[in-house]
Formats: structure tokens, C-alpha cells, sequence
């Protein structure tokens, strides 16, 4: 049985031929004929116009459009999305090596995203630890879930605010974003991420 969508292919050189035939005001009896023998008689009805082309505003954040902004190190990233702004941050940044215990300037870093928290006036905050795959996974588990709640704790003391609901959950070295299999990798995965609406 053939699926639905499948009906609804346009082939890309014959949507761009029609499109072309419409936009240059070449006649819309061309549009008919295509010179790709498809027959697909796309016309306008006789006295019908086109609808002025619509531009997009990327100001509306319209969906599935989304950006990424990182530094130059890989060290931070930000992604921005029509729902939700995540900030990703590498477990070098924050943590001595397997400890779950914050450094004194990852504290500035979680403050400044305490501050977008604040201007945003986000109700509910995700954070999230993960690991790479070195060691055993029940390590990373326990590893990842202590560095996802000293972020919390520190955005929850910088925001202090009870309209605000954290969650935090510790991933160890499911959902990587990167190979395991280079060091380079392996860093990337080592993150930890804030997410609010």
C-alpha cells in the first residue's frame, strides 16, 4: 500500500520550472505544459493572481528555526529555539576531573545564565549532566547526576525565586553529542545543559 505522502511528490526541477514560469509573467498557459512531459496541469484560473510572496521574519522565531552560538574554545554553546534557550556548558569549565564539585569561575558562567533566566522570566529550568563513555556507566550515572544538582543549586541561590521550578537529571553517557571513540569527542560530551522556556 502506497503511503499519502508519497502522493504529494513534486519533483524539485518541475516545481522549480513552474515556479519560474509564474514569477516572470511568461504566461500561465506555460505552467501547463512542462517541459518535463509530467502534465501535471498547474494553472490559473482566468483572472486569478498570484499572492505577493511572503518574506520571512526572522524576528518571530517561526518554527524550526533555531540558532547556535558557541565560543571559539567549544567551551559554551547556546542554542535558541522558538521554545526554549539551552545553554551548554563543558564539564572542564565547571568541574575538576570526576569530581561534582563546582570551580570558583564556573560560578560567574551560572550566574550570567542566572541573569537571561531572570530577564526571560522563565518559570521552569532543566538541567542536565552527562558524561562520556570511560569508565563504568553506573559511574557516569552518579557522576553526571551530582553535576547537574550543583548547577542547580547555584542558579536556584542566584535566582531566588519560588515562581521557579528546577529539575535536574543526571544522563551519565546516554545522549552523547559527539564520537566516544576520540578525546575530542569525549568532551564534548562531558557537559552539562541548562534549558528554560
Amino acid at each position: 500500500m502506497r503511503s499519502s505522502r508519497s502522493r504529494f511528490t513534486v519533483q524539485l526541477p518541475v516545481l522549480t520550472a513552474l515556479t519560474l514560469t509564474l514569477c516572470t509573467g511568461t504566461g500561465v498557459q506555460n505552467a501547463a505544459a512542462s517541459p518535463y512531459g509530467d502534465g501535471s496541469g498547474l494553472a490559473l484560473r482566468s483572472g486569478a493572481t498570484l499572492a505577493p510572496p511572503k518574506i520571512l521574519d526572522l524576528g518571530s522565531d517561526p518554527v524550526g528555526i533555531s540558532r547556535v552560538v558557541g565560543n571559539r574554545e567549544g567551551a559554551e554553546r547556546r542554542t535558541d529555539t522558538n521554545t526554549e534557550v539551552t545553554y551548554g556548558l563543558q564539564a572542564e569549565v565547571l568541574f575538576a576531573k570526576d569530581s561534582g564539585r563546582l570551580s570558583d569561575s564556573a560560578r560567574s558562567r551560572i550566574a550570567a545564565i542566572a541573569r537571561e533566566i531572570e530577564r526571560r522570566a522563565a518559570t521552569r529550568v532543566r538541567v542536565a549532566g552527562f558524561t562520556d563513555n570511560l569508565g563504568s556507566s553506573a559511574h557516569g550515572d552518579i557522576l553526571s547526576t551530582q553535576r547537574a544538582g550543583a548547577v542547580r543549586d547555584v542558579l536556584a541561590n542566584d535566582l531566588r525565586s519560588e515562581a521557579v521550578t528546577f529539575e535536574a537529571h543526571g544522563f551519565g553517557e546516554r545522549r552523547p553529542v559527539a564520537s566516544n571513540a576520540t578525546e575530542a569527542g569525549r568532551r564534548e560530551n562531558r557537559r552539562v545543559e541548562i534549558s528554560f522556556a
